[in-house]
């Protein structure tokens, strides 16, 4: 089963308790970063959402490496690409459960999506209600998280578009949603 809760007033909280926290960690280790990102539904007030809070740490290609030592410095489990190129995603400790982390590269398609999605659902309430309602019935009705995923899709493939996504972008995302890569949770 696949949870999706009404917004948590907290969630916006919790977020910056994870950004300092990895924020810090990266200027201890001298590895520049471009921004540390609310992504997801979480990021979106109002918005309904699985109760995992989704941060992009942004950095430039060649940085990668660097930040992704300073998450497994704080306990994470690197968990590589995923089926989606130029973001790396890691398994969180349980201290700091539950987060999707990623390291993903500055400019790229994987930061495009999440931003798109996360700017144009806070700027489109009605765009935002519907996005809600096709995550809670894909949740009802999902026996997996590739289900929910497939479910919610044209919902998502429709604030792409809103966002100014190319037809082209959009096809490439799509096509890296399904199944899940190696099981990992999504958005």
């Amino acid at each position: 089963m696949i949870l999706v809760v009404d917004h948590d007033p907290a969630w916006p909280a919790r977020f910056e308790a994870l950004r300092k926290e990895y924020g810090e960690a990266m200027r201890a280790a001298g590895v520049p970063v471009i921004a540390i990102e609310h992504v997801g539904s979480t990021a979106v007030p109002g918005l309904a959402a699985k109760p995992i809070i989704d941060c992009d740490i942004v950095v430039a290609e060649e940085h990668v490496e660097a930040a992704s030592n300073v998450l497994v410095g704080l306990g994470f489990t690197p968990l590589g690409e995923r089926g989606i190129p130029q973001r790396w995603a890691f398994q969180e400790p349980e201290r700091l459960a539950p987060t999707h982390t990623y390291v993903v590269v500055d400019g790229s398609l994987a930061l495009r999506n999440h931003l798109a999605v996360r700017d144009t659902l806070r700027a489109d309430p009605e765009l935002r209600a519907r996005y809600a309602e096709a995550k809670k019935r894909a949740a009802r009705t999902a026996a997996t998280i590739d289900d929910y995923i497939q479910g919610k899709n044209a919902a998502v493939q429709a604030i792409l578009a809103a966002a100014g996504l190319t037809e082209a972008e959009r096809a490439t995302i799509d096509a890296q949603q399904f199944p899940a890569p190696d099981g990992l949770p999504a958005g």
